[in-house]
C-alpha cells in the first residue's frame, strides 16, 4: 500500500526539521542492502551525531526546495538514496560511514553538501581526514597547558637563576679574599 499524501507531508516536514539542525548532508546510493545493514549504519553513525534517513528523492527535493544552502543536492537525487545527515561531528560521521562502506562492500557515496557547496566523493574523504572534534579540543587544551608550564618554568626560573648568580658572585667574593691569603703565605 502506498503512502497517503499526508504521510508524505509529515516526511517532509520531518526531513526539513533535521535540515534545519545538519551541518552536512550526505548521499548514498544503498541499493543491495539488508535491513539489518542500514541498522548497522544507523548504530554507527548514532555516536557522531548523525540521521540516516532513507527517502525518495522527490521528497527530499520538496524537502531542500527554497533551502538555498541544500540546492546543490539536487544534483545527487538519483537512483536508490540514503541521506546521512550530520549534526555534530562531521569527520566523526563521515569515518564511521568509511568504516560501514569498507565492511560492507555495497554503498557508495555519491557526495554531499556543506554550507551550500557541492562536494564530490574525493571532498568528503579530505573532510573525513581531519581529526574530529574530540581530538582538535585535545591538542588545542594541549598547547594551552604547554604555554601555561613555559611560563611556570619561566617564572620560577627567575628567583633560581638569581640565586645561583648571588651564589656566584659570593663564591667568587670569598674565593679572591682566601687567594690572596695563600699567595701572602707562600711567599712569607
Amino acid at each position: 500500500m502506498g503512502r497517503t499524501l499526508k504521510d508524505k507531508q509529515a516526511m517532509v516536514a520531518e526531513i526539513k526539521e533535521t535540515l534545519s539542525e545538519a551541518q552536512l548532508i550526505l548521499a548514498i546510493d544503498y541499493q543491495g542492502l539488508t535491513v539489518a545493514e542500514i541498522t548497522d549504519l544507523r548504530r554507527r553513525l548514532r555516536p557522531s551525531g548523525t540521521v540516516c534517513k532513507i527517502s525518495k528523492n522527490t521528497l527530499m527535493g520538496i524537502a531542500i526546495d527554497g533551502q538555498e544552502n541544500w540546492q546543490p543536492m539536487t544534483e545527487l537525487l538519483k537512483g536508490p538514496s540514503a541521506f546521512l545527515l550530520v549534526k555534530d561531528d562531521i569527520s566523526g560521521a563521515i569515518k564511521a560511514y568509511q568504516e560501514f562502506q569498507k565492511a560492507s562492500k555495497k554503498t557508495e557515496l555519491r557526495g554531499g553538501v556543506m554550507e551550500g557547496r557541492l562536494l564530490k566523493e574525493a571532498d568528503v574523504k579530505a573532510i573525513g581526514d581531519l581529526p574530529s572534534k574530540e581530538q582538535l579540543i585535545a591538542q588545542i587544551a594541549g598547547a594551552i597547558n604547554g604555554v601555561a608550564r613555559g611560563l611556570a618554568v619561566s617564572i620560577n626560573e627567575v628567583p633560581s637563576s638569581l640565586g645561583r648568580a648571588l651564589k656566584a658572585v659570593s663564591d667568587r667574593d670569598g674565593g679572591d679574599s682566601g687567594g690572596d691569603s695563600t699567595e701572602t703565605d707562600v711567599a712569607a
